[in-house]
């Protein structure tokens, strides 16, 4: 069995939060693998976590890509910061072709745009991936689940971080499909009363207040706000509000164009263009709407960068949305070329934090050795770009952690599905299926 064939087996998909079949990526000859190990996102730490505890298995699953894909180096993204996970990494690297690439401590530093140029001067071209420029890029808990794939571990647990208002906040390995109130009890619960749960990021993940939604493939961890928080009550805003709202406050200061990364990096992003579709739904929308088809939402625009607190960056996701409707793919004609203003306008972590009031809840999260023991697990049929896993499975089969319970439809995109604890499947439907231990 070939390499490409034990990761599509093993269902290894992006497990930074894109999610993408890593089995494709594997099928690619490049130049460069690059291991995203930026985690830029405020609070969150599991990537550092598993460099520090796991690196000789992320390495691993580094050579298999550089040998499957016939490349010629690898850079190894990670913050100066993080001196420990440097120097841990770098003691375990034993081919001379995985080289450390030190990045600085800004937002987004993990976006795979700023990654790839930082680490090989080269720019993707609009509405390109990194193979366009002779690359692939994957998380390093991907490189991790490779590593396991060759020995036909399939991907049945998740690394996360919780944190916020919880008892010991920590990072840890836990079954696909277990509950956020499985992992809070498992951190000795929260210490507040009301909160809200923003899951896998404050500024790309999503908020629910939800604690019976579960982990995926591609979930980083959750943190947990108290109800009060300014971020709660921003993001619980409905969007007719806010669209509301920025039609009639936005002055077209152009800040959010100024500080967006993609436009730093020479992409013809520009939300304050975008924020006029707002006030022209009839006519002249398409126009204004063309500005967001480069935005990756990192949420910059919304959350740092406009100083009447409105939301371009929510009004770029509708626009994405609209573009695609009408069939539209905006076109950038002008050469992708970095902004000469790019370094000086990076936004560091600490102030993005400060200005968000998150620097009172920026604690440790180690790793600790022992997982969640849920009775029940909901694990969902698309985890992964592309189409649904179909169930392998029937109401009542006993199955082991391990099993394939669900795969990809020949000749379609998506990634196998595996029993991620031991029990009985006790539901199934189009979407998810269930085991009780």
């Amino acid at each position: 069995m070939d390499i490409v064939e034990k990761i599509f087996n093993a269902g290894v998909v992006g497990a930074g939060g894109a999610g993408f079949p890593t089995h494709i990526k594997a099928k690619s000859k490049v130049e460069f693998v690059l291991v995203n190990g930026a985690e830029c996102e405020p609070l969150i730490h599991k990537d550092y976590e598993l460099m520090c505890n796991f690196a000789p298995e992320i390495l691993n699953g580094v050579e298999v890509m550089l040998k499957q894909t016939s490349a010629k180096k690898s850079y190894f993204g990670i913050k100066a910061k993080n001196s420990k996970a440097i120097e841990i990494v770098e003691k375990n690297i034993n081919n001379g072709k995985i080289e450390i690439t030190q990045l600085g401590d800004f937002y987004p530093s993990g976006d795979e745009y700023e990654l790839v140029y930082a680490a090989t001067k080269r720019l993707i071209p609009p509405h390109g991936l990194p193979l366009d420029v002779g690359c692939v890029v994957n998380n390093v808990e991907t490189f991790f689940n490779i590593s396991n794939a060759i020995n036909d571990i399939p991907v049945t647990e998740k690394f996360v971080t919780v944190t916020g208002l919880v008892k010991n906040p920590s990072s840890f390995f836990t079954p696909i499909g277990t509950s956020f109130k499985d992992l809070i009890k498992h951190v000795g619960g929260v210490t507040t009363s009301e909160f809200g749960i923003f899951v896998s990021g404050i500024l790309m993940g999503k908020l629910t207040f939800d604690s019976d939604e579960v982990v995926t493939k591609t979930t980083a961890g959750i943190i947990i706000l108290p109800i009060d928080h300014y971020l709660i009550k921003r993001n619980s805003r409905p969007l007719q509000d806010m669209n509301r709202i920025g039609k009639s406050a936005c002055d077209q200061c152009s800040y959010c164009t100024e500080f967006c990364p993609r436009y730093l990096l020479g992409y013809d992003v520009q939300p304050h263009k975008v924020m006029r579709s707002l006030g022209f739904t009839t006519i002249g929308e398409a126009v204004w709407n063309q500005y967001a088809d480069l935005c990756c939402s990192c949420g910059l625009c919304s959350l740092y960068s406009c100083p009447e607190d409105l939301y371009p960056r929510e009004a770029c996701d509708q626009g994405k949305v609209e573009l695609r409707k009408m069939g539209i793919k905006y076109q950038q004609k002008k050469e992708v070329k970095v902004h000469p203003m790019k370094d000086g306008r990076r936004v560091p972590l600490k102030q993005l934090m400060k200005k968000l009031d998150l620097l009172k809840y920026e604690k440790h999260t180690p790793f600790i050795n022992n997982y969640p023991n849920p009775n029940e697990v909901k694990i969902f049929l698309k985890q992964h770009v592309g189409s649904p896993a179909i169930p392998k499975v029937k109401l009542g089969d006993l199955v082991s952690k391990g099993d394939l319970i669900a795969s990809v439809e020949e000749g379609k995109l998506g990634a196998n599905i595996h029993a991620s604890i031991n029990g009985k499947v006790t539901h199934i439907n189009e979407n998810y299926i269930k085991i009780s231990s």
